[in-house]
C-alpha cells in the first residue's frame, strides 16, 4: 500500500452556516451509518475559486442557493484532515490522504423551508441546527480537530 504521507491533500472548501439564533447547520451523510454529522463541504474543481466552490457545494448538498446566504468571515488559513487508514484506499480512488480546506462562515438569510437535502445527487439523510458547543462531539472522530479549528477561527462571530 502507498505510504499515506506521500499522498497530496485534496483541495476543498466548507461552510459553517449560521441561522438567526446562532446555530450551525449540520447534516448526516447517506453513505455513513454512524450517528455522525458534518457541515457542508467538499472538493474543489481544478482552478475553482474556493468561495465559489463552497457555495456550489452548499447548493449541491442542501439545495440552499447563493442568494440565501451572506459571507461573514473567511478562515485565514487552509485547514486539513487526514483520512483514517480504513478509508485511505477506498475513498477518492486512493489519490488523496485527506483534504485541505478553505472555510467560510456564512449567515443563512432564508427560512428552514429553503433547505432541501433531496437534491439531484443526495448526500445527506437528515439535517438540523446545532449549538456551537455541541459541534465537535457530533463529528466523525477523524474530523474532530478540523472542526475544533473551524470553531476557533470563527469564535468571534459565534
Amino acid at each position: 500500500m502507498t505510504n499515506p504521507a506521500s499522498l497530496p491533500y485534496r483541495p476543498g472548501a466548507g461552510i459553517m452556516l449560521l441561522n438567526r439564533e446562532g446555530k450551525i447547520f449540520v447534516a448526516q451523510r447517506l453513505d455513513n451509518a454512524a450517528d455522525a454529522w458534518q457541515m457542508p463541504q467538499g472538493g474543489l474543481d481544478e482552478g475553482e475559486d474556493p468561495e465559489a466552490g463552497a457555495l456550489r457545494e452548499l447548493e449541491e448538498e442542501t439545495g440552499i442557493p447563493r442568494d440565501k446566504v451572506a459571507l461573514v468571515a473567511r478562515c485565514p488559513v487552509e485547514l486539513t484532515y487526514d483520512l483514517p487508514d480504513e478509508l485511505l484506499g477506498r475513498l477518492w480512488r486512493g489519490k488523496w490522504r485527506g483534504q485541505r480546506q478553505h472555510w467560510f462562515l456564512m449567515r443563512f438569510l432564508g427560512e428552514d423551508c429553503d433547505v432541501n437535502i433531496a437534491t439531484a445527487h443526495p448526500e445527506f439523510r437528515a439535517w438540523r441546527w446545532a449549538e456551537p458547543d455541541e459541534l465537535a462531539a457530533l463529528i466523525v472522530p477523524f474530523k474532530k480537530q478540523l472542526y475544533e479549528d473551524v470553531l476557533e477561527a470563527f469564535r468571534p462571530w459565534l
